[in-house]
């Protein structure tokens, strides 16, 4: 059964502090806001050695703070609790195996919470999240992983990067259907991707099939 490791590592979210400060506007929203002006100013268009330590100095204090460990503790316990009737589910929603035996979930003193979804597949959630929001953003991001790896390949063939990049976001819309009772809180997504989201939502319950999902998704993005 795949497993689920929450951790907390001060150079990972470093480099996600970092990285936010010089990303474009993705989906809609311009991540760098969240952040403080001071912040942007010392990461923006710097190599992330050039700004490392200054960075470090300024953002080290929340490090020394044991509620941190505190959390990393209690979000490994509640994840415990649905490790199991989640993976179920999703292999059974996206009708292929869990394309990985682990996922690290790291932890960030940010809002952007990206993943990566090549070997060794890793994510982070957001630390003042709330224990159902963190199940709720966790599988989330773990969605987004297992598509990568079955589906987006072929996707991409035929609706090109950022249309499949729009689907994938677009899907986690499926958590509000199929898994809501693990967190009982909702999925939101992107304003920019409502109407998708709205279609795939229509389109699932007819069938339940997620590559007749598929399907219908990539002639639906064809025409817009």
């Amino acid at each position: 059964m795949p497993k689920v490791i929450f951790k907390f590592d001060e150079d990972k979210n470093l480099f996600n502090i970092w990285e936010t400060c010089s990303l474009d506007v993705r989906y809609g929203v311009d991540f760098s806001k969240s952040l403080s002006p001071r912040i942007v100013g010392l990461c923006k268009n710097k190599k992330f050695e050039e700004c490392e330590e200054k960075l470090k100095q300024y953002v080290k204090k929340p490090y020394r703070n044991e509620l941190i460990y505190i959390s990393v503790r209690a979000f490994n316990e509640a994840w415990s609790k649905i490790n199991k009737e989640f993976f179920l589910r999703l292999s059974k929603v996206m009708k292929k195996p869990i394309c990985s035996e682990e996922f690290t979930a790291y932890i960030t003193t940010i809002t952007r919470c990206p993943y990566h979804y090549n070997k060794n597949p890793y994510f982070f959630v957001n630390l003042f999240k709330s224990i159902p929001n963190i199940l709720e953003n966790s599988a989330h991001e773990i969605m987004h992983i297992q598509f990568h790896n079955t589906y987006w390949s072929d996707v991409e063939k035929q609706i090109g990067k950022e249309k499949t990049s729009d689907l994938k976001e677009a899907l986690t819309v499926l958590l509000n259907v199929e898994f809501k009772d693990l967190w009982l809180v909702k999925d939101e997504g992107y304003t920019i991707h409502k109407e998708l989201r709205d279609f795939i939502e229509r389109e699932w319950k007819k069938h339940k099939d997620f590559d007749k999902l598929i399907d219908s998704c990539i002639e639906y993005l064809k025409k817009y």
